[in-house]
């Protein structure tokens, strides 16, 4: 499975919620240190399928799955779901800092992992601001409030302590919708630096962002049981400039969704 160099792997993958089918037979690949784009209309499973990668969708009552999930090629349900989150990291849609300093957002999975030596944490934060591109805008200020920043600098922040536990891949849930324009290049910017080190995942609403910044879109769809279905995958250029699907290529060109 290792030898297409994917991270991320789904086969013949089917999720319920109860008796409702959200997902229906999905089988793709994510390849490493690339951005892959999950595309769509609204209701069509994107976040679904997102939060199928770590494992999020256990959270919700009565959710079941059929099929497949691999990370590097092992059976992501055989795996200690905490270990799984912490290499599969996860921004949401709307920043959430926690309502502490930001130091304390940024050390918070590595005090849960047992990291307690100070110049150890020091280092921590440091380097995952740097990452995330906010070290410089908040260096100063590392004892102020979380809340107090700015929604992009926010965001920027969650993108800081997803990446402070060293994960492998992060998974990023329509991450610049709350942004304004400036803030949301940012991020995409962000994201260009990332993929050298990570693999990401995005779920976007805006097919411009999906055409800017990834290397690879899935284009989900639903079907007449309101299952979401993918219903092609391919190099973003490719998909966006000749889709192999009519329907890809109905989305694209704005005729509905």
């Amino acid at each position: 499975m290792g030898e297409n160099n994917s991270k991320l792997e789904l086969r013949d993958y089917h999720l319920y919620y109860g008796a409702f089918r959200a997902l229906y037979d999905v089988s793709m690949q994510v390849p490493a240190n690339q951005i892959t784009a999950i595309i769509g209309p609204s209701g069509c499973g994107k976040s679904s399928l997102l939060r199928t990668f770590n494992r999020m969708n256990d959270l919700i009552p009565g959710a079941h799955s059929e099929g497949q999930v691999y990370l590097d090629g092992a059976d992501v349900f055989a795996q200690h779901v905490v270990e799984l989150r912490r290499r599969v990291g996860m921004v949401f849609q709307r920043p959430n800092p926690f309502p502490k300093t930001i130091y304390d957002n940024v050390i918070y999975g590595s005090q849960v992992h047992g990291i307690r030596n100070k110049s150890q944490l020091n280092a921590i934060v440091e380097q995952s601001l740097r990452a995330a591109a906010l070290w410089d805008e908040v260096k100063d200020d590392l004892s102020k409030s979380a809340l107090a920043l700015s929604g992009g600098q926010q965001q920027r922040l969650c993108i800081a302590r997803a990446l402070a536990v060293e994960p492998e891949v992060i998974l990023m849930d329509e991450p610049c919708s709350a942004l304004d324009p400036i803030a949301t290049l940012k991020i995409e910017d962000l994201m260009r630096e990332l993929k050298e080190h990570y693999t990401i995942v995005i779920v976007t609403h805006n097919m411009q962002q999906a055409a800017r910044v990834s290397d690879t879109t899935a284009f989900l769809m639903m079907r007449e049981d309101r299952a979401g279905e993918l219903v092609e995958l391919g190099p973003t250029k490719e998909l966006f400039t000749t889709p192999q699907d009519q329907r890809t290529e109905d989305y694209i060109t704005g005729r509905f969704g």
